[in-house]
């Protein structure tokens, strides 16, 4: 396990590794944004801190490599910002800024990449946006009433038949994401062509309390599996059944000792990772039986 001490002057509250794991992003209540380079020991070097957000800065996202060197940040200060790095100088400057919410940005998470360079955006004003960057340099935003009181994360569903139909219409009907917020839902939205928008496709009640984390699993192994972590101490699995409707199991028969902040899937898609308010990192996987059994714990 390695430790980085030090990065920054207040709490972290993301770090991101890019695509190839070469670079570590991390962001922080001081509101910068650090660039670490990992060589092949795992060690890391801090190469850039990036300024610009007025506020903590809750998330960061690196794009698919195809898009080149690009971050995103989101902030309480109502902000997204895009970062791109200039080959030639190895410079980071800001490219976008997203600035239609009217409160804390919350999550920003890209599409799958064969959707283009999508990003998706939830704010504590109960919205969620999508910002498309179009291939001409223009760029163009959805922005809708998700979840009253506040959303407080979301994630893209994975692309299932990407190999049939590529033209862009066609792949923006296959757009869907799972939203969470402090009404206690999720909900799954997926792109209507007929409103240019999103509309709700399933509403997934169970929790108690402010859900606070969504993870929609990146690979349909033999379904699709979302995982929300609640206020409520508690993390529930649903899968969908034979008739297309979704169905909630607790991931443990206890609740967990305090609140669940986040949950996220392997790349595999079959371990799931919950963090929680007892600093505790808990692995979690799938038995043959259907019933989820503890992988492990990552030592802090």
């Amino acid at each position: 396990m390695v430790t980085i001490g030090n990065v920054h002057e207040d709490l972290i509250h993301d770090a991101v590794l890019d695509y190839y794991g070469k670079r570590l992003a991390t962001c922080s209540s001081d509101k910068t944004i650090k660039i670490l380079d990992v060589d092949a020991s795992d060690n890391y070097k801090l190469v850039t801190t990036l300024s610009g957000h007025e506020g903590p800065v809750w998330q960061v996202a690196w794009a698919h490599p195809k898009f080149g060197p690009i971050l995103a940040s989101c902030s309480y200060d109502g902000k997204v910002l895009i970062w791109k790095e200039q080959a030639e100088t190895q410079q980071w400057s800001i490219i976008a800024e997203h600035t239609i919410h009217q409160a804390s940005i919350n999550s920003v998470s890209w599409a799958p990449h064969e959707l283009g360079a999508v990003l998706l955006c939830t704010s504590s004003d109960g919205k969620v946006s999508v910002l498309d960057f179009n291939d001409d340099g223009t760029t163009s935003h959805v922005i809708f009433e998700a979840h009253a009181i506040g959303v407080n994360s979301a994630s893209w569903a994975p692309i299932t038949n990407s190999s049939s139909n590529k033209d862009a219409n066609s792949l923006k009907q296959q757009r869907r994401f799972v939203s969470c917020g402090s009404d206690n839902l999720a909900k799954i939205w997926k792109f209507d062509p007929a409103s240019d928008s999103y509309v709700e496709e399933a509403k997934l009640e169970g929790h108690t309390d402010w859900v606070r984390d969504v993870a929609w699993s990146p690979s349909n192994l033999i379904r699709p599996y979302i995982a929300t972590a609640s206020q409520d101490s508690t993390v529930l699995i649903w899968t969908q059944d034979k008739d297309g409707k979704w169905q909630k199991q607790s991931l443990t028969e206890e609740k967990f000792p305090d609140v669940c902040w986040r949950c996220s899937w392997s790349l595999s898609g079959n371990i799931l990772a919950v963090s929680g308010g007892d600093n505790k990192v808990t692995l979690w996987k799938e038995n043959l039986q259907g019933k989820w059994e503890s992988a492990g714990e990552v030592e802090q």
